[in-house]
């Protein structure tokens, strides 16, 4: 065996006089880069003949297997935009890496708000960047300025793009929505001569701070006339703070799945009137948010936790924890002046196993005066469940605040239609109402109403009864296992009085197993159930 070229292996076989050569995937090569001790004339292969700068690195064209490692403790400037894609090989990924190496803080590539992305990865696939600190603050705020952009364009399919570990901060972007914002992470799928989207992008383990206007979003194709959607998008284990605006949005994707996030402590930045929410998908099919916490939001319209909103089917919203938004917990919404073919409707959301303590706290009016129920429904929205859900109505701090649990509303001029809700339990430490329009037949099944409530809907099975939680929360906040606050003590008029929902999930919000043929107890917590290992 001996070296040929620099990307491959040759076995040479021997058989008669002919000789065959068969290659085989090199590990590809290492490159060390060091800002305080580098040079750009080294060849970068050892990290005592680093290179020094992005320039540097933007001129090369990367190789599958490559890895571009930058030294622990120093910081970069200006725009960090490789070139080059990794590939698969015998069916696995062999992806260009980008992390860190040596003890110490993180490398830091500051883009000083010189650049729209300090981090800008486009038209490549299968790239791999962790471990990395990334700005991109200038003077003032800057429409469209980012930390990280991924950008296809008129590319076709790029598989297998992940961003790791990184920590996002201080990029500060227009707070004007409408103005092209600005964000942490985007991610954006675009072209008419060859349509493109993602196949495999993850965005796990990053932390994201003070970040204008919004923490993780996309754009893509998002028209029904066009859509073409991304796949195995994954957004996972990340941590948003002070982000003002939308916390993660996948825009055109079939099966997202954003799962164990937490967004918290947004600033009150927005202008008046803008709308934004924590994590919601648009434009999207087959949704899954699950195992999350919002808290927090002040925007100046919705602020809620969740959402399912316009030109969306089968969003699934789970096992999440909402509280102290001012807006409220959940946000469901098309605009009925938006019609097919170019937009579908809402279609399909499911709601179930989620918490919700304290949500609804705006006192500030709005455009439509002092609004902020828990639930907003509104507009051309099918056939949505909302089941096995906790709402805890704290005691208001103040008069002015929205007390409305759910508002079925006509956004664009069409009502809700075929709204259920089963299994939940409101529970209202002072009073709260139930506010209706024209929706169509919106049910309520087997539903527990505890404190005073005006208007409330009753329906099928209702129980005005304590839930007999194991004990009352003391405040908000707090970790999931906080939340065993809210299983059921034995004895619970809610136990084996739940309306059978077939499909439920098979757990409760606590992990134990929910019958397939449908949950016995109201809320979250299947209370005959033995935990499984």
């Amino acid at each position: 065996m001996r070296t040929v070229a620099r990307r491959w292996l040759t076995l040479s076989i021997c058989v008669g006089a002919m000789v065959l050569c068969i290659p085989s995937a090199h590990a590809g090569a290492t490159y060390y880069v060091d800002s305080l001790t580098g040079d750009d004339a080294n060849n970068g292969r050892d990290p005592t003949k680093a290179w020094q700068s992005l320039a540097k690195v933007n001129s090369i064209e990367f190789h599958p297997g490559d890895r571009i490692l930058f030294k622990s403790g120093t910081q970069y400037s200006g725009q960090l935009s490789p070139r080059g894609s990794g590939k698969l090989v015998d069916g696995k990924p062999n992806p260009i890496v980008i992390d860190r190496f040596g003890q110490g803080r993180r490398p830091r590539l500051d883009g000083d708000g010189v650049v729209q992305s300090t981090l800008y990865l486009f038209n490549v696939e299968y790239w791999e960047v962790s471990g990395l600190e990334i700005t991109n603050q200038g003077p003032q705020r800057e429409s469209g300025r980012r930390g990280v952009h991924v950008h296809i364009k008129d590319f076709g399919t790029a598989h297998h793009i992940q961003l790791k570990d990184l920590y996002i901060h201080d990029v500060n972007g227009s707070i004007y929505k409408k103005k092209g914002g600005g964000s942490a992470i985007l991610w954006q799928n675009e072209g008419r001569r060859k349509r493109s989207r993602f196949d495999g992008l993850l965005i796990e383990n990053c932390h994201l701070k003070r970040c204008t206007r919004n923490g993780i979003n996309a754009r893509g194709y998002s028209n029904r006339r066009q859509w073409y959607p991304s796949l195995n998008v994954v957004v996972r284990h990340c941590l948003l703070e002070e982000i003002p605006g939308d916390g993660i949005v996948p825009i055109a994707c079939d099966g997202a799945l954003i799962e164990h996030n937490v967004m918290r402590n947004c600033p009150r930045l927005l202008e008046p009137g803008d709308a934004a929410a924590g994590i919601w998908p648009w434009s999207c099919d087959n949704t899954v948010i699950q195992f999350n916490e919002v808290s927090d939001h002040k925007a100046p319209w919705d602020a809620q936790g969740f959402d399912s909103d316009w030109n969306c089917r089968n969003t699934l919203i789970q096992y999440n924890y909402s509280h102290d938004n001012e807006g409220g917990f959940l946000l469901v919404c098309n605009n009925g002046g938006a019609t097919p073919p170019s937009n579908i409707g809402n279609r399909g959301t499911v709601i179930r196993y989620n918490i919700s303590i304290n949500d609804g706290l705006r006192a500030t009016p709005t455009h439509q005066g002092v609004f902020s129920p828990v639930f907003h429904i509104t507009g051309p929205c099918k056939n949505t469940k909302i089941y096995n859900n906790v709402i805890y109505i704290n005691r208001k701090p103040d008069d002015k605040i929205d007390r409305t649990i759910v508002k079925m509303d006509n956004w664009g001029g069409t009502w809700p239609e075929d709204t259920l809700f089963a299994n939940n339990i409101f529970y209202v430490e002072d009073e709260a109402s139930f506010q209706f329009g024209e929706d169509q037949k919106t049910m309520f099944k087997n539903n527990v109403f505890y404190g005073k409530i005006r208007h409330e809907p009753g329906g099928t099975q209702a129980k005005n009864q304590d839930p007999m939680f194991q004990r009352l929360p003391s405040g908000t906040g707090g970790s999931f296992p906080a939340l065993k606050a809210f299983m059921l003590q034995k004895g619970s008029p809610c136990v084996a009085a739940a309306h059978p929902i077939h499909d439920n999930g098979g757990r409760d919000f606590f992990g134990n197993p929910v019958p397939q043929d449908g949950p016995k107890c109201i809320g979250i917590h299947e209370a005959n159930a033995e935990r499984r290992p």
